[in-house]
């Protein structure tokens, strides 16, 4: 290949796979808000992906318009009625369909409309794993070393990548997390390894170096080696859809924990990303196939449903709030309550938008080097 044509296709490549995944996430967010309206009987103005001026727009026979935006990062759902009276003149007011208009609805219709953004977005998780495990497989780590740390307990023993550990004290093993599971409570002490490398089987003795636990908690045994590469085992379609759910619930408990982590600084800030951090990773993730694209986007839709949960106004989760206090009060918020909770929303997204784009800047080297031209 050209060096130049080289240097073209790793950066079309990254902003292809940005636009698809930006893309799918956006449209299922937005067309779970677009079904739950229908559902509720609420019209659907316009269903738009992307901002600024269309590429295309055409209008379908319930009247919605649909509309695709030249600048792909984000989308929205203009349901009919969606302001309140007081804030819409007289002549737009007549305009309203009678029992079509979103602020008349119930309170708990407008919850599920609001609701069903976020809901889409794991849904769409649990289907994409489930897709990848009836087709690739289930990935299963094998207690094969993909990595030996130097200077590490496994080192010492005399491990050596692509070998692989058959027992440990005499139980065998056959996947990475059952090793795990022998050697962290082990700290200190040794242990006897049955190893088989290409052809032949030895036996090796490693005692873990003790990594220190958190307060109130024994130290935990690390050998000093990372598992190589995965193998795939097929599995049936129903089993596929169990683990697909069950996936999507572990990736969601994930996140939730390092968020938790972060705000009470068990875990460093700089890991949050913004748009630039997903560009990259999505092109890295397409660089190494469908199914790696697959798996990104479906965790990624995984933190976007629970981003939006966030009990923040401007978010889903700040008006389910606002929903479940009209709820309980049997009457809406005031319209200034709303407009300073609407306010500090706004304030909140800059803040993490501007932080998270700092981040990107400083994971990619630019922050670095306009310190360096400053000298």
């Amino acid at each position: 290949m050209d060096p130049s044509l080289g240097t073209l296709v790793g950066p079309l490549r990254t902003i292809i796979a940005f636009v698809v995944v930006l893309g799918v996430l956006v449209f299922i967010h937005e067309a779970g808000h677009y079904w739950a309206a229908r559902w509720r009987g609420v019209h659907v103005e316009r269903f738009a992906i992307g901002f600024g001026r269309a590429l295309a727009r055409w209008t379908d026979r319930r009247g919605t318009e649909w509309q695709i935006g030249w600048l792909p990062l984000g989308g929205y759902v203009k349901l009919h009625g969606h302001e309140q009276p007081a804030d819409v003149s007289p002549e737009d007011r007549a305009r309203w369909q009678a029992g079509r208009t979103f602020h008349d609805k119930p309170v708990g219709d407008r919850a599920i409309v609001v609701a069903a953004g976020p809901i889409a977005n794991f849904v769409l998780a649990a289907v994409l794993f489930a897709l990848l495990f009836a087709t690739v497989g289930q990935p299963v780590m094998t207690a094969t070393v993909g990595q030996v740390v130097a200077g590490s307990a496994a080192e010492q023993a005399g491990l050596q990548q692509g070998d692989t550990i058959l027992s440990v004290d005499g139980t065998p093993i056959t996947r990475f997390t059952e090793l795990q599971d022998r050697v962290g409570p082990s700290a200190g002490k040794p242990l006897a390894l049955h190893v088989q490398r290409g052809l032949q089987l030895l036996d090796l003795t490693a005692t873990p170096s003790a990594r220190p636990g958190s307060e109130g908690q024994q130290p935990t045994g690390v050998l000093g080696i990372a598992a190589g590469a995965p193998t795939f085992e097929q599995v049936g379609p129903l089993r596929a859809v169990w683990m697909g759910v069950t996936r999507t619930v572990e990736v969601s408990r994930e996140t939730l924990v390092g968020v938790w982590q972060m705000i009470t600084r068990q875990r460093g800030t700089d890991e949050l990303g913004g748009p630039l951090r997903i560009m990259q990773i999505s092109g890295q993730a397409a660089a190494l196939g469908l199914p790696s694209l697959i798996t990104f986007i479906a965790v990624l839709s995984v933190n976007l449903g629970l981003i939006n949960l966030f009990p923040i106004p401007v978010l889903d989760g700040g008006h389910l709030v606002f929903y479940a206090v009209e709820a309980l009060r049997g009457r809406p918020l005031s319209a200034r309550a709303m407009e300073y909770g609407l306010r500090a929303g706004l304030a909140v997204l800059a803040t993490l938008f501007i932080f998270s784009t700092w981040n990107d800047l400083s994971h990619l080297g630019v922050v670095r080097w306009i310190a360096g031209l400053a000298g």
